[in-house]
């Protein structure tokens, strides 16, 4: 390995989810690094660029990758923002470890390979359990939401029974009414993109926490199983906003719930026109066939009408393939010649939607 002087001299180590993946055979993605026994003055002078906020973090100068010098936290306030931080020359790995979620999540690797694991965290990853580090874990409610996101990506983890249960004197506690929906919709927009999402809907449920982030969404053993099937279809990929349309489609307020969420526009959109969509199950007339189209602006945006049709598909009788020919017959009116045979401007628009309904017939 060649020698980088940025980190010469530095006791440098791989920390969190980065170990955690390898461990289990796992693409190890983004790797998260701890600096201990530094100063942010030391880090500077290396070449490290700042770019911390509420405690030192740097930039790699060649690689560009994060570098946290190690720190300890403690609760000043309410929320996962409510907390004060040290990041002193004196701080330890240990303690470092010691302020994260899960023990799964408390380990660190040294440059030269050796795990650090002060909280059994490799016996807990073989065991498949999710097991909070310390008291701690209850001073932030984000938390809670990591755990649920958790258990849909690794679908063979359980929960410690403590775990649980301080995840529910969490809620009972209020803590997790500080949560912001930024954050909120941030852990549950990667859950419905996980393996099976229904298992972070089952956490969310059982520890309390769903009916204080999104108290105005609708539980139900069908909605559990439309989201499981999204993520295990092989046929075509369903997006987020898919998804999202899944999980509150049998939730009546829906602009309530996306207004508390912040969702984004597309996903917003998706979760207003599934049901008409799923509604028009049975519609053969071409007048139908075409406001429906007209309805959900398919002619410009084609792509996301055949992804209603698909997700639609996955929740009733759905008869995908007519749907998909209908489309592209009114797709492949051509409006331009259409609009020649208007004898005036104002009947170009009439002109070329009743060449599309002739089409239909």
């Amino acid at each position: 390995m060649a020698v980088d002087p940025a980190l010469t001299g530095l006791q440098v180590y791989i920390v969190g989810g980065a170990v955690r993946d390898t461990l289990l055979g796992l693409p190890a993605g983004d790797r998260d690094w701890v600096v201990v026994g530094a100063t942010p003055e030391e880090m500077v002078t290396r070449g490290f660029i700042p770019v911390g906020g509420d405690f030192p973090v740097f930039l790699h100068p060649l690689t560009k990758e994060e570098y946290a010098l190690a720190r300890t936290e403690r609760k000043s306030g309410r929320g996962y923002k409510g907390f004060t931080f040290y990041t002193g020359a004196d701080v330890t790995l240990e303690e470092d470890l010691k302020r994260r979620d899960l023990t799964i999540n408390a380990m660190a690797q040294s440059m030269t390979g050796e795990l650090v694991d002060p909280l059994n965290g490799a016996a807990d990853l073989q065991a498949r359990l999710f097991r909070h580090v310390g008291p701690a874990f209850e001073e932030d409610p984000v938390r809670i939401l990591r755990l649920a996101r958790f258990a849909a990506r690794f679908t063979d983890f359980s929960i410690a029974p403590e775990t649980l249960a301080l995840c529910r004197r969490m809620v009972a506690s209020g803590e997790v009414d500080a949560l912001v929906p930024e954050r909120v919709w941030q852990e549950l927009s990667r859950g419905l993109m996980s393996a099976k999402p229904s298992r972070m809907l089952t956490v969310l449920v059982d520890t309390g926490a769903s009916t204080r982030i999104m108290p105005e969404w609708r539980e139900s053993l069908r909605v559990a199983q439309w989201v499981d099937g999204a993520a295990e279809t092989t046929q075509f990929h369903i997006p987020l906003s898919a998804r999202y349309a899944l999980l509150c489609l049998q939730t009546v307020s829906r602009t309530e719930l996306a207004m508390r969420l912040r969702v984004p526009r597309e996903c917003v959109d998706m979760a207003r026109l599934l049901p008409l969509v799923i509604d028009a199950i049975d519609v053969t007339q071409p007048e139908e066939i075409l406001s429906l189209f007209e309805y959900c602006d398919a002619i410009r945006k084609p792509n996301r009408m055949k992804t209603l049709f698909e997700t639609a598909k996955m929740v009733t009788e759905f008869d995908q393939m007519s749907w998909f020919n209908r489309l592209d017959t009114v797709l492949g009116v051509d409006a331009g010649t259409a609009a020649q045979t208007a004898k005036t401007p104002a009947e170009i628009k009439q002109v070329v939607r009743r060449a599309r309904l002739l089409a239909l017939i």
